[in-house]
């Protein structure tokens, strides 16, 4: 697997900023794309999300989205540093879930299909709009993509409105890469695993990741309409 530094990412300081996450890069102050996606979510998907919420009970559901994102962190800090060959021996003779789950959604889907990395958790911004951090950017059975690489308590379905939402945000990272640098990336793709270490992979191209880059801007659109109104 070879590193690729031909495109060079910026550094980033993330912070709150009246009350969501956003990004400084380059002295502009832009939302996240999580921010974004949250705030302009359709309100069937907040009331499903609400509904959970009462019907786990606040707390349980609180301490579950706790549990998942600590894992989904460490997950990533395995992935990282395997595609960057940061695996010292003292990681390599770790025995935990997240890492377990890193070498599932690596040997699953990335030794046989990546060759070539770009960067790894590298921030990307579309000026004056958005900006976010890539889980990857690389070459993906040979086209050029952006990954994305998620733990799930249990195993989603394509047509599932959660992985509509990872793929806008693909989209989005696709869309400020193509902006800044100058390329055409036309492949976005989820590796995602759950805790019982069942691997799945979502991929976009084609037209329907150009239909979804034009639902992504819409959001981005109703992100910045909403604010103006507020």
């Amino acid at each position: 697997m070879k590193f690729n530094t031909k495109f060079q990412y910026p550094p980033s300081m993330r912070s709150i900023y009246n009350g969501s996450r956003h990004y400084e890069v380059g002295g502009e102050k832009l939302p996240s794309v999580t921010t974004i996606l949250s705030l302009t979510k359709s309100q069937k998907d907040k009331d499903a999300l609400n509904k959970w919420k009462k019907d786990v009970g606040f707390a349980n559901a609180s301490a579950i989205a706790k549990s998942s994102s600590d894992r989904g962190t460490s997950m990533h800090s395995y992935i990282e540093a395997i595609l960057l060959g940061r695996m010292n021996g003292e990681l390599i003779e770790e025995v935990n879930l997240p890492k377990k789950m890193a070498e599932t959604i690596v040997t699953n889907g990335i030794n046989d299909h990546v060759d070539e990395i770009f960067g790894c958790e590298v921030v990307l911004h579309y000026p004056n709009l958005y900006a976010g951090t890539a889980d990857a950017i690389s070459n993906f059975d040979s086209k050029m993509a952006v990954l994305d690489f998620k733990q799930s308590n249990k195993p989603k379905q394509r047509e599932w409105s959660s992985v509509n939402e990872y793929f806008l945000q693909l989209c989005l990272y696709a869309m400020a890469h193509d902006k800044v640098y100058g390329t055409c990336i036309k492949t976005g793709v989820i590796l995602m695993c759950t805790p019982n270490l069942l691997f799945q992979k979502f991929e976009i191209e084609g037209q329907e990741f150009e239909n979804l880059k034009d639902e992504a801007m819409r959001r981005v659109d109703a992100y910045y309409e909403l604010k103006n109104n507020s």
